[in-house]
């Protein structure tokens, strides 16, 4: 049935000769796989097309074109790695960026502990250096600053770089390649501590870029990468996580593939709750040779159990997101035939692709909100629903509030917990929609 079954052998050996086409440029004919190099011919979701989950328009833009591009998700049959074919450039997404991380304080939580953590596991001090890829507003390397560890950021969108240099987070303006880690070391920036948080999805040339984490790591240094799990978004049918920033969608087995490749190897596996249930993977250059803890055979086995080594499992997801769309609508349309209103909390780049995919318009959603003032006053990308402060919800005193943020929906609930009284309930939609409240 389908590609042939990879053993487990193969699982973790397969593509160690990468070849010509994965490094991020477009090829001719089939798309390849961007870890191993095989042709690409199965598919994990195909969500027709969409505009960029993050290019929120103004009023003025309103009435000009707008692109949409192809949003199918495909997995290779060789290594299993679910990833998107390469159809827009990184320059064109994180140029000038959307997403403050600071306005979650669920993330900025997050954030404060593992710094606290990563400091005391490693003895971090004055003497150390932690190096960020990816780094956003500062929302993370601030902490290592207050405790007086040296910090580098690298990110590539000027607007979220400025809000950190002026946090006080030594930021670098830059795409972070295997050239830059080079030139890094040439200027003596090798870390104690490299850190990769939802940023390895983001990038064409996957393989390099692993090298380029590993090229920073001083002798006795660790790596350290988030992502959300593949696991938990076939579990909770999460579709809306599938955007054209994310073009790989990895489990712990694709990881330690790509990892190994590079000379790196995975010594610890933690759960953590972000994006609705992610990993973080803890991993050291593989010459030094360290005994990987116990957490790794078990996430493994975990993966192995849900069948993640087996092609079938990957390419029926796809019925099980158009059910999810279905139950959706369903509801939508039936709380609007009973004169109810709508408004949706979060525009998040999930709220994209859910808006989209499921062609949810303001016929059914009259606004959405968000905490971010670069968001406020703009427009969901394709769908062109208004995005406006949070106070708008106690204004109008909609009869639902449809969380698109729904992988903060504790945090959203209970700063929005004045809505109960006016009897709005909470809706949840993935994998099929909850009523709260």
């Amino acid at each position: 049935m389908g590609v042939r079954q990879p053993a487990l052998e193969g699982l973790v050996t397969a593509g160690t000769q990468a070849t010509e086409g994965v490094s991020g440029t477009r090829d001719v004919g089939a798309p390849r796989c961007r870890s191993c190099g095989a042709t690409l011919t199965e598919t994990f979701a195909d969500l027709g097309t969409s505009p960029l989950a993050n290019g929120f328009l103004t009023e003025e833009q309103l009435g000009l074109g707008e692109p949409f591009y192809p949003l199918r998700v495909l997995v290779c049959g060789s290594c299993l790695l679910v990833q998107l074919p390469p159809v827009v450039s990184p320059a064109e997404i994180f140029s000038d960026y959307a997403y403050f991380s600071s306005f979650s304080d669920s993330f900025v939580a997050h954030a404060r502990d593992y710094a606290e953590q990563m400091t005391e596991r490693l003895g971090l001090d004055s003497s150390s250096r932690v190096v960020e890829i990816a780094s956003n507003d500062g929302y993370l390397l601030r902490h290592f600053v207050e405790r007086g560890v040296p910090v580098l950021g690298i990110e590539p969108a000027g607007n979220v770089a400025a809000a950190a240099e002026e946090a006080g987070v030594a930021t670098r303006i830059e795409f972070f390649t295997r050239d830059l880690a080079e030139t890094l070391l040439g200027e003596g920036e090798a870390a104690s501590l490299v850190i990769a948080n939802n940023v390895l999805a983001h990038v064409p040339d996957l393989n390099g870029f692993v090298e380029g984490m590993r090229l920073l790591l001083a002798p006795g240094a660790f790596v350290t990468v988030e992502f959300p799990h593949l696991l938990r978004l076939m579990e909770l049918t999460a579709f809306d996580m599938i955007y054209h920033e994310h073009l790989f969608y990895f489990s712990l087995l694709s990881v330690e593939q790509v990892f190994r490749r590079a000379g790196l190897q995975v010594v610890d596996v933690e759960e953590v709750e972000t994006h609705g249930g992610s990993l973080r993977v803890h991993a050291s250059r593989d010459d030094e040779d360290r005994q990987p803890d116990a957490s790794v055979a078990a996430w493994r086995s975990r993966e192995l159990a849900a069948g993640l080594d087996r092609i079938e499992t990957y390419t029926s997801f796809e019925e099980r997101v158009r059910r999810s769309k279905l139950d959706l609508l369903e509801f939508l349309v039936g709380a609007k035939r009973e004169g109810r209103s709508i408004a949706a909390y979060g525009a998040a780049a999930k709220a994209t692709t859910l808006l989209n995919y499921c062609g949810i318009r303001r016929d059914f959603v009259d606004y959405v909100v968000d905490r971010s003032p670069h968001k406020q006053g703009r427009y969901i990308p394709g769908t062109h629903v208004p995005i406006r402060g949070p106070e708008e919800v106690g204004r109008t005193r909609p009869d639902y509030l449809l969380l698109l943020a729904w992988n903060l929906a504790r945090e959203i609930m209970e700063q929005m917990s004045f809505v109960k009284d006016f009897g709005c309930r909470f809706v949840v939609p993935i994998p099929e929609p909850a009523v709260i409240g």
